[in-house]
């Protein structure tokens, strides 16, 4: 009997959207408003940011911009809205986005996925049929509520974030996609037992953003010094799915303070972050 061809597709689970927005500051214009109008426009956006697990702030290092606003929602309507109000503050009057990433919270499946549809070709059941889509569907259900608590995370209120764009090549002599799932599995679980080493001390939040943006997923990681993420990120460029198939974009790295100290930003002081 002729071997079933599985899907080469791995199951993914989806969560919340996520929308980064990178804001440069028009220095010049804002120092012609007074202090106290300062204060007035930077109380007016805090509301917009009330909620500190769902919208955050940070003062971007280097050229890339003066702030990051880092937005989950539950849905893209939600982050249409966000963006709606920030748009409608007298803030962006004296602020440019000079940069986006749009997402979503994506949790990879590689070994459930192998069993899956293992499972499913024992029983006969051909692929991309609607018995084998019920079969994937039960599992993604199951899965969705185990993982719940990862998929809708709040935003982590550690000290320093840095947030990249990545791919996996697709080049003339390595292409990640042409490569069987069993490897991508062995080479995805290497890669994340050098994160897991790191777990104590960073953050790391991935989305998915095929379909939604230039690159192929968003990285976030939180972490209270600054350091470790040069540390874990030069690690993994030793692990074979970074060194033979990774393709990194812009960098952006920030410090958050609460959105209450937005005014004293503005005036020129650094906020330490609270709490």
């Amino acid at each position: 009997m002729e071997r079933m061809k599985l899907p080469p597709v791995p199951l993914t689970l989806e969560g919340a959207s996520v929308l980064h927005q990178m804001v440069r500051v028009q220095w010049s214009a804002l120092r012609k408003v007074s202090p106290d109008e300062q204060m007035v426009i930077a109380q007016e956006a805090q509301a917009v940011f009330a909620d500190a697990s769902l919208s955050a702030m940070y003062a971007l290092l280097g050229h890339k911009g003066d702030l990051m606003f880092l937005h989950f929602r539950k849905d893209f309507e939600q982050l249409a809205q966000v963006q709606l109000d920030l748009s409608h503050l007298r803030l962006m009057d004296y602020c440019e986005v000079v940069n986006s990433y749009l997402s979503v919270v994506e949790l990879g499946l590689y070994e459930s996925t192998a069993k899956t549809y293992q499972a499913l070709a024992e029983r006969g059941i051909e692929p991309h049929t609607p018995a084998w889509q019920q079969g994937v569907e039960e599992v993604l259900s199951r899965q969705r509520q185990a993982m719940a608590p990862r998929l809708y995370p709040p935003i982590p209120a550690n000290r320093y974030v840095c947030f990249y764009p990545m791919d996996r090549r697709r080049g003339e002599q390595k292409n990640w996609y042409m490569e069987p799932m069993s490897e991508r599995a062995r080479m995805m679980h290497e890669h994340g037992l050098v994160g897991r080493r790191y777990a104590d001390q960073v953050k790391q939040i991935i989305s998915g953003s095929i379909g939604f943006d230039d690159w192929e997923w968003g990285v976030d990681l939180f972490a209270d010094e600054p350091l470790v993420f040069k540390k874990l990120i030069y690690e993994m460029r030793f692990d074979e799915v970074s060194a033979m198939y990774a393709s990194f974009g812009p960098f952006f790295v920030g410090l958050r303070f609460p959105s209450e100290d937005l005014g004293a930003y503005l005036q020129g002081k650094l906020p330490a972050l609270r709490g």
